[in-house]
């Protein structure tokens, strides 16, 4: 089987795949001619990635793929974008597909992950235990990153979490904000000492080490969801895809990546 390169990258938090392969797959001769645009949560990147990449090996489909945070995501739809997949948390999708933004008779469950705290790879690990742990941590750590909660589904709960634990203004001073991606990369780099984030985009980032999941009483599982939208002109094509990721040959792709399987 002979592939041909991926043709454009552009921001790293924004990868464009378009990759044209020769397959004697029966999808084949539909897919090859035509490209099937999927906009992604940047959680699920580091599953759906390689399952999308294997996906077009094996029927030749052009796949052009853009990932992002939920806020993200939603402004490129609210701005006329219009892609044939869309890879969204559960409650995302319950929203849009209300809209009519995606048919809701093509929603999947894919996997579900959860949020994680992460320190440097040669920093002790503190106690997250219990919540009342979690609480003297974030207390004492000198600085810490999260996503800002106005563009991610993590951020958004752990200022739920701080409010709970009662310690929001405690920790106003020492929290820092990113835009979306692997945010806890400054805690790689030594400049940050612990970072918070859902698991999968924790996994992948050099210089750091999961601690571990939140205590279960603050946590916040994040199902993800992918469906087909309503002005898609390769529906069958997106359907295949959308079975390819959502298959259970795709499940040890999954639990590889920090996820757990949908219930």
């Amino acid at each position: 089987m002979r592939s041909f390169p991926i043709l454009a990258v552009r921001h790293p938090r924004w990868l464009v795949l378009a990759v044209a392969l020769v397959s004697v797959n029966m999808l084949a001769p539909r897919a090859s001619a035509q490209q099937i645009g999927v906009l992604s949560a940047g959680a699920a990147k580091e599953a759906v990635l390689p399952l999308a990449e294997a996906f077009a090996r094996r029927t030749g489909a052009r796949l052009a793929i853009d990932f992002g945070t939920m806020g993200l995501i939603q402004e490129k739809l609210k701005k006329g974008e219009t892609p044939d997949v869309l890879v969204l948390s559960e409650e995302v999708a319950a929203v849009l597909a209300a809209a009519g933004t995606i048919r809701r008779e093509t929603i999947r469950p894919l996997a579900r992950v959860g949020i994680g705290v992460a320190v440097g790879s040669n920093a002790p690990a503190p106690d997250i235990s219990t919540a009342e742990a979690f609480r003297r941590t974030l207390l004492a750590a000198q600085s810490i990153v999260m996503i800002d909660p106005a563009r991610g589904t993590s951020g958004k709960h752990l200022v739920e979490v701080y409010a709970k634990l009662g310690i929001t203004e405690a920790l106003k001073a020492k929290m820092r904000y990113g835009p979306g991606g692997y945010i806890v990369e400054p805690v790689g780099r030594g400049e940050v000492e612990l970072g918070l984030h859902q698991i999968s985009e924790i996994l992948p980032v050099k210089g750091v080490k999961l601690v571990g999941p939140l205590p279960q009483e603050l946590q916040k599982w994040t199902t993800y969801v992918a469906a087909i939208t309503p002005s898609s002109k390769v529906a069958e094509v997106a359907a295949a895809l959308i079975a390819d990721l959502a298959s259970p040959q795709a499940r040890a792709t999954y639990l590889s990546k920090g996820f757990v399987l949908a219930e």
